[in-house]
């Protein structure tokens, strides 16, 4: 309480006293904290109780005003005193003993407000980025200690001054040919990493000597107030016999050079606190993006950032139930690393293991966007790490499992992160991991080369209509995800050869092809029947086609296939019978909104095919191998034949069934209206499994009438 009474009535003195000179002010300050060490008898008292934390306070504000004073980049005398007498190599020794108690909370603070006040760029020093590169070692070696928030928040700081000079990432990165426990052991300079040397030097403030008596008692008072030069030496080296009460640092031997800016963030990841571990991940997120090709590798190859996040991700993944309900998994809401602040008893929707979904999904998301932020050969080695070590260590087996909840589950999951995955290298990865790299065209005797591939594409027809849905909407999300190796691998390197053509001579009796260029029987599209339910205020118009459709490739001349596309519309419109129809008795069901569904899709699929480079025609028959038998590939074929069995199992005595149900067409357009959420649920209705599968099924061939129809005027809109 006396020393605070002290403090108020110096200020006050100083408030009315003639002003000093900065320098000589700045000198005061600095020389009232170092007599503090020479004078104080009792170094137990906490530094709140003492004058140190106002002295390095007025310290800033002046080094701030001598700034302000002088043109940008020039330095000042009070600057050149910091500098010249190493004030923050000694601040930075009496902060790793924590002399008095508190005492490296205070120096966290002045290191941070000085490189986050001061504009002129103060880490090319060596007497700045030596002890700034000392105590960013001591940040992060305890978790949940109270200079916890200081400590990110001043490596927050020197992360910020190497997103905008990243060059100066060479001061972090240190050479260690010897990694030891004792004390004093040789660590490199910054500088030997800026010149390629293999000099070392001392670590002053590592060194310890116990057997010197403690605090600063130990140091001869009329020297120190000799000559103000020889008292700051003087001080700065009887700091070394402090007996430091930190802990010892961790014993890793790693090769090269050291990145301790990048472990020290690491370690605060950990930390209990959530804003903690959120300012970690934001540092480590800047550093990652560093353009500077060594901080790169030392980034990859010697700290354990890989590591760390994929085994997080692994150890959040095995933490989830064993079984989640899918639907669950994907309603979640949305994940945002960022924003892990997920609340049970506040949660009404909560579900067992819902704490744990999160968890998992923020920490997939914090990787990804890591990794959409890195430098590129960053981003590859996180992503190859991800791979080997999380989705090929982890998942995989949960995927290649015969449990069926464990199927279900674990596909959900694979399904939930395609989703949500948005690098592209990350996306390329996954990718690798669930359809392998092949490119040559599929055989049969070689379909379950990659074991997950074949594993997956076998499960769109799994015995479980649950898990065969499930995968079929993982394939769905994939092959609307922008890159190139899905659809090749799943569809396009089977039809390079285009061995799927069937070449058939004109026989007489077929050429019933009419004067007018129609096919016999063929029915014109804008007179046919069956497209009435597209109202004149819906249809798309010619100019509208025009506009949004991709352009024609000159390959792909104009032809007069206008009679065949009718021909393959009506095909699938007509596969249901009219009496088992029922979309054009509700509004807004009809086949229209599948042509403009099929329209957006084709146009936004093919903006991304651009990329890619595609050739613009097909490769030429007479260099083609026709002969070849033509095999789809295992995931068309699976898909064909999963389709042929549905048409088998509806329209082929549907007629018959209907026939059977009394109150056929009322109890159909109640359930399509349940379905579409028009109607309540009510009764149960008789035959709902075969009446939900005809409303199905007249969807899928409005469906695939639209893709067709699209796909023919796109190619032949000029």
């Amino acid at each position: 309480m006396f020393s605070k009474f002290t403090s108020i009535l110096q200020h006050a003195v100083e408030a009315l006293a003639p002003s000093l000179p900065l320098q000589e002010d700045f000198v005061y300050h600095w020389k009232a904290i170092t007599h503090y060490y020479i004078e104080t008898s009792d170094d137990k008292a906490p530094v709140t109780d003492t004058n140190i934390p106002s002295h390095l306070e007025q310290m800033l504000v002046i080094l701030i005003q001598e700034e302000s004073e002088r043109e940008f980049g020039e330095t000042g005398p009070c600057m050149e005193y910091l500098l010249h007498h190493k004030i923050l190599e000694t601040l930075y020794t009496l902060g790793k003993a924590d002399c008095p108690p508190g005492m490296k909370q205070q120096v966290l603070v002045f290191y941070t407000k000085l490189l986050g006040k001061i504009r002129q760029p103060l880490l090319p020093h060596i007497n700045v980025h030596r002890p700034v590169q000392k105590l960013i070692r001591l940040c992060g070696e305890v978790l949940a200690t109270p200079t916890e928030n200081e400590e990110i928040q001043f490596l927050c700081i020197v992360c910020a001054k190497l997103k905008q000079d990243p060059y100066l990432v060479n001061f972090f990165l240190e050479n260690k040919f010897k990694s030891l426990a004792s004390k004093g052991a040789p660590n490199a300079t910054s500088e030997d990493v800026l010149k390629g040397q293999d000099s070392l030097s001392t670590d002053t403030g590592q060194s310890c000597r116990p057997e010197e008596p403690s605090g600063a008692s130990g140091m001869e008072h009329t020297e120190l107030e000799d000559e103000p030069h020889a008292q700051m030496d003087d001080l700065s080296t009887g700091l070394d016999s402090l007996s430091i009460a930190a802990l010892p640092e961790a014993t890793v031997v790693r090769p090269n050079q050291d990145y301790n800016l990048v472990n020290s963030l690491l370690n605060l990841t950990r930390s209990p606190d959530g804003r903690i571990a959120v300012k970690a991940c934001e540092g480590l997120m800047l550093l990652v993006s560093l353009p500077e090709p060594a901080a790169v590798k030392c980034l990859t190859q010697s700290t354990c950032l890989c590591e760390l996040l994929t085994d997080r991700l692994a150890s959040l993944y095995k933490a989830l139930p064993q079984s989640v309900d899918p639907l669950d998994i994907e309603t979640v809401e949305a994940i945002n690393w960022g924003l892990d602040s997920y609340s049970h008893k506040e949660d009404a929707s909560a579900f067992p293991g819902k704490r744990a979904l999160i968890s998992f999904l923020s920490w997939f998301d914090y990787c990804d966007q890591l990794i959409k932020e890195a430098q590129k050969t960053a981003a590859v080695a996180l992503a190859k790490a991800v791979h080997e070590r999380f989705f090929i260590g982890v998942m995989e087996p949960q995927l290649m499992q015969t449990s069926e909840m464990g199927i279900l589950t674990s596909t959900a999951l694979l399904h939930r992160i395609v989703r949500q995955v948005t690098s592209d290298i990350l996306l390329q990865e996954m990718v690798f991991f669930i359809l392998g790299e092949q490119r040559e065209p599929e055989t049969l005797a070689e379909i379950s080369r990659h074991p997950l591939r074949h594993r997956l594409i076998e499960h769109c027809d799994h015995i479980s209509d649950e898990i065969s849905i499930m995968t079929l909407r993982m394939f769905e999300h994939l092959l609307q995800k922008p890159n190139e190796h899905i659809l090749y691998n799943l569809v396009l390197r089977n039809l390079e050869e285009r061995n799927y053509t069937e070449y058939k001579p004109v026989c007489p009796e077929d050429k019933d092809v009419v004067e007018n260029g129609l096919i016999a029987g063929a029915v014109d599209l804008e007179e046919d029947p069956l497209f009435t339910d597209i109202s004149p205020d819906n249809t798309l118009s010619n100019q509208e086609w025009l506009s949004s459709s991709p352009p024609a490739s000159p390959d792909h001349p104009k032809n007069d296939g206008k009679t065949e596309v009718h021909k393959i519309v009506n095909s699938f419109l007509c596969l249901v019978p009219d009496e088992a129809k029922s979309s054009y008795h509700v509004e807004g069901t009809g086949y229209d909104t599948y042509l403009r569904d099929a329209h957006r899709q084709f146009r936004d699929y093919c903006a991304i095919c651009l990329r890619w480079e595609w050739p613009g025609s097909p490769k030429a028959l007479e260099k083609c191998n026709l002969e070849a038998a033509f095999f789809e590939g295992h995931f068309l074929k699976v898909l064909f034949d999963r389709m042929g069995r549905i048409l088998d199992q509806v329209v082929g005595d549907l007629m018959v069934r209907i026939q059977r149900i009394q109150d056929f067409t009322p109890k159909l357009l109640l359930v399509r209206k349940r379905l579409l959420g028009l109607e309540p649920e009510g009764p149960i209705i008789e035959h709902i499994t075969l009446l939900e599968g005809v409303i199905v099924l007249e969807e899928f061939c409005k469906e695939l009438a639209a893709i067709a129809f699209v796909k023919y005027h796109a190619a032949s809109t000029p």
